[in-house]
Formats: structure tokens, sequence, C-alpha cells
């Protein structure tokens, strides 16, 4: 069966959008994936402070180093590449559009898909997920839900977007208490923002995003162990693993609205 033209349009421009930005997400990825007792990075792996033509938060990371007389200044590159996170973005905007097609949710996902692939970096550097970002991510979903709530033609309630941010939250807090050493309060906050997303679509959606999450999370336990890569009681980052059973869920409800 032939696509609709103008989805073809609308997913090419959801990949142009999701390229454009994700260019701007090595650099604060690269900041962010600091320890906890640290904000942020204030200066490249070698030495250079983040300021000039690199300072602020978004963009590629490099910043141009010190060169010798008469030479072109090189470029100190650092943190993840520019051309691979701007892919992985192009590619997660546009299968959303793909699936969800003109619903006007569409824009809260293309919104908010730049700070999920942001959160998945920083947690696979650092294993650590901060306010900065989890924070405003459920805010944020909360709060365009909300108004989408109110354009004609979107598939989903924010009623069970509501419910499904205090219940996912309210699971993995209880995870969190039972087994603190399993995972940290920042998973905590980051399911805040991924059950809104789920809810949305309803009770189904987050069932089936928390347990493909879960799914992808023991795969790869598996494969580390049969590769031999897998150590006792080491720690892994959950967030990589909730952010792409979220991603999952929604490509199949989205579609099925």
């Amino acid at each position: 069966m032939a696509l609709d033209p103008w989805l073809i349009v609308l997913t090419t421009a959801a990949a142009l959008w999701g390229g454009a930005v994700g260019t701007l997400l090595p650099r604060p990825a690269y900041r962010l994936t600091v320890d906890e007792e640290h904000p942020w990075q204030h200066a490249c792996p070698v030495g250079h402070p983040i300021t000039g033509p690199a300072s602020g938060w978004l963009g590629p990371a490099r910043c141009p180093a010190p060169a010798s007389p008469g030479t072109t200044p090189p470029t100190c590159a650092y943190g993840p590449r520019t051309t691979t996170v701007a892919t992985t973005t192009a590619l997660v905007c546009a299968t959303l559009a793909l699936t969800t097609g003109f619903r006007p949710e569409l824009a809260v996902w293309l919104l908010l898909a730049p700070l999920g692939v942001l959160l998945t970096l920083v947690d696979l550097g650092a294993q650590r997920l901060p306010d900065p970002l989890t924070l405003p991510f459920a805010g944020l979903a909360l709060t365009l839900l909300g108004a989408v709530a109110f354009v004609p033609e979107h598939a989903g309630q924010w009623r069970t977007a509501a419910y499904g941010a205090l219940a996912l939250g309210g699971f993995y807090f209880l995870f969190f208490l039972i087994r603190p050493v399993a995972l940290g309060f920042g998973d905590v906050k980051l399911a805040l923002g991924l059950g809104a997303v789920l809810g949305w679509y309803g009770w189904g959606a987050l069932y089936l995003g928390t347990f493909a999450g879960a799914l992808i999370g023991s795969a790869y336990t598996l494969v580390m162990a049969a590769r031999g890569r897998a150590v006792r009681r080491q720690l892994v980052a959950l967030g990589p693993f909730m952010i792409a059973g979220a991603y999952a869920g929604l490509l199949l409800e989205a579609y099925a609205a």
C-alpha cells in the first residue's frame, strides 16, 4: 500500500527537525556527563575552557585549540560525535512522525524526543540522570499534553497521562525504596515523564512501554553475560532501557491509535 504523499512530507520534515536539533546535543551531553559532586563540565578533556565560539550549552562538542604561529588552528573534539547524535535524533523523530501522523500530539513527541536522546547520552556516560533534564522532561510532557488535549483530532487523554506519571513514578519509587542499589532516584524522576507520555494513549501503552524497557534491559544483560563482560553487582544505567522501552511502546500505540 502506497504511503500518503503528505505523510512522507511530514516524516521528512520531522527528520530534518531531528537532525538539526541533534547537532545541538553533543555539547550539553558532554557538559552534563559528570559525577554527582560536579554540576557540569567547564573545560574540554585537554583543559581548554568552554568559552568563546564554543561557549554556552548547545552545539557540537569541539573547541578551538591554541595553534603555533603561522598554522591553522586545529579543532579539539570531545564528547559524542555530532553526526551520530544528529542521525539518531533524526531517525527517532522520523519514525514518530510516520506512526503518529498528523495528530496534534506529534508536536509534543518531536519536542520531547531530543531531550530523551540527551538523557540517554548522559546516563550512558555517567550513569546518572540530572535534575535539569528529568524534571523539565516530566513538566513539559504534562504541560504540553495538557495543551494538546484541547486541540481537535488528538488521540489520547490527559487524565490517563497524569495518572500514568503518578503510577510509573510511584512504581519506580517503591522499587527504589526496596532496592536502592539497583537504581538511582534519577530513574524515579525519569519515570514521571515517561509515564505521562505512555499514559497519554492509555494504560495498555503504559504496561507495554514498561515491559518493553524491562525486556530490552534483560536482553542486554544476558548478551553481556554471554560475552563475558557482565560483572557481578556492577551498576547498569537503567535510563536508556526505560527510554527505549517507552519509545517502542509509543510507536506501537501511536500507530494503533
